[in-house]
């Protein structure tokens, strides 16, 4: 019995990252072995065990052979016979193919250590094409590392995609690989990879749809529509703002792509089917509802948001309702994030000034400070036993906090 530190944390040690999760592979173990010596098992699928002490996750060497569509569809085998190559040779890329042993040894077979040097993302057999996850793990870790994939690579990529195995991902793996990647130093990469193979047309059309698509150069000296949402999801990422705030840049301008072409540079109501095509995008695809709500919000109103030194205290008034942002001003902030990274995520844009959303954030201070409570108590003491009194009293605060809105911009 011999056990292996193996995969992303070799790779990571080795670019001098922290580590985070550790995983091991044990040789030349049987289960029965395992439960033996203390370890308990948790694989559903495959034999994994918790260390008896540090919890952490060791596997049973194990091949895997491709019996139907899908990323789940491989019968594994484990045995103690299978060997420590055999096992990294299942894997996707060479620089998560490394192993090192309990002296401090690293095992290579494929040449991970030489691909990390020169930045590279590389198969490591023709078992590859076998996942279709492994389509967006490329693409993620293209974004995360900055490193090219190789052409070899590439092809094989193009194949999953061509054979339609991406089309049997399930939605809440194409969600969590796509939160993965929105989450690394540069996403745009990643989109750029699931481009470049054909995957982003067949996972997410509403965005690939965005390439080529032109804007007024006034207003969007970078003109390609889908350079310029790259350009947002860069920014918002630049800033380490939440998932949500990214996931909401990715899709902020998704109508633009529905645009007629004879209506091109301009966008006029781009915003109504951006909410549209967001909403089905998420449903589609499992979005948790957080990401989904905001995303929804900035898609709708970030038009108005650009506008916000231009509005009338009413219309401030309506979007702050609209919004929610009394009750939640936590996301209404996520939502000025959001707001802000469409305006700086263009060309010659990212340094200049955005005085809209700090415009908006002291609206909603001085509306919030109306007393709701008070004024229902009082028009519930002057009104009682009067019809349409809830009306009335919502009437009441709205005019309120228009009063309190003109007031901050007549001082400003």
């Amino acid at each position: 019995m011999k056990i292996y530190r193996v995969g992303g944390s070799i790779r990571d040690e080795l670019l001098g990252l922290p580590v985070k999760d550790q995983d091991y592979v044990v040789v030349g173990a049987s289960p029965e072995e395992m439960v033996r010596l203390g370890y308990r098992p948790v694989g559903k699928d495959f034999p994994v065990f918790l260390h008896p002490e540090t919890h952490e996750q060791y596997a049973l060497a194990r091949t895997e052979r491709k019996i139907a569509r899908g990323y789940r569809g491989f019968e594994v085998y484990a045995a103690p016979g299978v060997t420590l190559q055999e096992d990294l040779a299942r894997r996707d890329l060479t620089i998560n193919a490394m192993a090192k042993d309990e002296a401090g040894n690293i095992v290579d077979p494929f040449g991970g250590i030489a691909d990390l040097q020169q930045g590279i993302l590389r198969h490591i057999g023709p078992a590859f094409v076998e996942d279709p996850v492994r389509v967006l793990r490329v693409a993620r870790f293209a974004a995360r590392f900055g490193f090219q994939v190789a052409p070899e690579t590439l092809e094989l990529m193009k194949e999953i995609v061509h054979t339609g195995e991406t089309e049997a991902l399930v939605p809440e793996r194409v969600w969590q690989e796509i939160a993965h990647g929105l989450m690394e130093q540069h996403p745009s990469r990643m989109f750029h990879v699931l481009r470049e193979c054909g995957a982003l047309a067949r996972i997410l059309p509403e965005v690939d749809a965005l390439f080529g698509v032109p804007q007024p150069v006034h207003s969007h000296p970078e003109v390609d529509t889908g350079i310029h949402v790259m350009m947002v999801i860069d920014y918002a990422a630049s800033k380490h703002f939440p998932l949500e705030v990214r996931f909401a840049a990715l899709t902020h301008d998704l109508g633009k792509g529905v645009t007629p072409p004879d209506a091109w540079p301009r966008h006029i109501g781009h915003e109504a089917h951006s909410v549209e095509l967001a909403a089905a995008l998420c449903e589609r695809i499992r979005v948790p509802g957080e990401s989904r709500d905001l995303a929804l919000l900035v898609a709708r109103f970030h038009g108005e948001v650009h506008r916000a030194l231009e509005l009338r205290p009413g219309t401030i008034a309506d979007m702050l309702q609209a919004t929610d942002a009394y009750r939640k001003k936590a996301r209404f902030n996520a939502f000025l994030q959001a707001c802000a990274s469409d305006f700086h995520g263009r060309l010659g844009y990212a340094d200049k000034p955005y005085p809209q959303a700090e415009h908006l954030s002291r609206a909603l201070e001085a509306a919030a400070s109306v007393d709701a409570g008070a004024i229902a108590g009082k028009i519930s003491r002057l009104h009682a036993g009067e019809t349409g009194l809830p009306m009335r009293i919502n009437r009441q605060v709205y005019a309120a906090r228009v009063d309190k809105i003109r007031s901050l911009l007549s001082h400003s």
